[in-house]
């Protein structure tokens, strides 16, 4: 059974998603879908609007066949890790392909520009240092590093968020030494960080996001961007826990934990750099809110998601020493769901599989599951009292969501 891998937060599963899976299954000339989705916090640093498991029903009934966790060591990084992570899972569940979404939609001119950054590699460096220092964050930093070497227009703009992840999914191809094959699509209409709706029936998940916190009546809103399946769950996920997830729900406790740690304890904490706990620090003293501490502690050189993920580890407690361990390749495959055809692509090839397959966390003891633990532990935080206990236990004894 060929499979084709997609890397996912579905936060939530929306239109285009749904069109970048069928373009993907027909572009791979594939049977099977196999999506690596992101856990309850995600690459942005922003807890996920709903539960993994409630946006893994979301794939399976929207034409995703098996769905696998990408671990929060790896789900809450920057694009290199966060890459690394995602096409080790894909690559050891025996994905023949990768597609993914792209500004660009030519495979042609990513692979071109990976063997051009590798050749320039030491000026690229220099023109990273150089931008930095007069400020810039990284990712700035490389796009105007990369601008200011290529001379030719057929490598990518590196200042689009999918151009980059893609990017980095075939450096991550490359560097794992993996037999998958890359192909892309261009997505449709929505661009990433759109917050308005521009079309009739596309829309990115950040404006369907701020619909949902936006509402105009009893309704959601967002009845034409997404499958019914999206919509009807995502009614349902609010009906029973009487919220969607967002930073103020959090807030609080982040603001408890900056407050009360030392900086010793804050400079242990994954991406802190020193002197940055002050600024925190301060900044959680003096507000109300996420959004006003945000607004306190951007700067130019720190980008918003940067210091929304190190929020992110503080809130988790994620250490150097515990995120450092291994961020080169996943450790396990946490199965989430199936569907029928799911099911008997697992039966049929996970004898071949790389790395454990976990079905049920109570029953896998290895460490590497802490950081997942603890998130899960964190994010339940968000719901109320009398229903976080229920949050939890799904975790730890929730087998795999089974669609027929």
């Amino acid at each position: 059974m060929k499979a084709v891998g997609l890397i996912v937060e579905y936060n939530p599963f929306h239109n285009g998603h749904a069109f970048h899976l069928s373009a993907s299954k027909e572009a791979a000339n594939a049977e099977v879908v196999i999506a690596v989705m992101s856990g309850n916090f995600l690459q942005r640093g922003e807890p996920a609007l709903v539960s993994k498991w409630y946006r893994t029903k979301m794939a399976l009934l929207n034409g995703v066949d098996i769905v696998f966790e990408l671990p929060y060591r790896f789900a809450t990084q920057k694009a290199e890790t966060f890459a690394n992570g995602a096409v080790s899972i894909l690559d050891a569940s025996g994905c023949d392909t990768l597609c993914f979404g792209s500004e660009s939609g030519d495979i042609t001119s990513f692979l071109q520009t990976v063997d051009y950054i590798k050749e320039e590699e030491k000026k690229l460096d220099e023109g990273i240092k150089y931008f930095m220092d007069t400020g810039v964050s990284y990712p700035k930093a490389s796009a105007l590093a990369f601008d200011q070497l290529q001379a030719s227009k057929n490598y990518l703009d590196l200042g689009k968020p999918n151009n980059i992840l893609g990017l980095e999914y075939i450096k991550a191809i490359k560097r794992q030494k993996s037999s998958i094959r890359p192909l892309t699509v261009a997505r449709k209409n929505a661009n990433y960080h759109d917050e308005h709706f521009t079309s009739e029936t596309i829309a990115s998940a950040t404006s369907i996001r701020k619909a949902i916190f936006s509402p105009k009546d009893d309704s959601l809103g967002i009845d034409q961007y997404v499958p019914m399946a999206t919509k009807q769950l995502l009614e349902e996920y609010s009906h029973h826990f009487h919220l969607f997830h967002q930073w103020e729900n959090y807030w609080s406790y982040l603001q408890f934990r900056l407050i009360h740690s030392n900086g010793e304890e804050l400079r242990e904490i994954y991406e802190m750099e020193e002197g940055l706990e002050n600024r925190l620090q301060a900044a959680a003293i003096e507000s109300e809110s996420f959004q006003q501490f945000m607004q306190k502690i951007k700067t130019k050189r720190y980008t918003w998601t940067r210091l929304q993920r190190l929020c992110v580890h503080i809130l988790t407690n994620a250490k150097k020493i515990e995120m450092n361990r291994n961020l080169e390749k996943a450790s396990y495959l946490r199965l989430l769901g199936m569907t029928t055809n799911g099911r008997e692509y697992l039966n049929k090839k996970k004898k071949y599989f790389s790395l454990p397959l976990v079905s049920k966390l109570s029953s896998f003891k290895e460490s590497e599951v802490d950081l997942d633990v603890k998130a899960s532990r964190v994010y339940a935080l968000g719901v109320p009292n009398h229903l976080k206990n229920e949050m939890l236990k799904q975790e730890f004894n929730q087998p795999p969501i089974y669609i027929k």
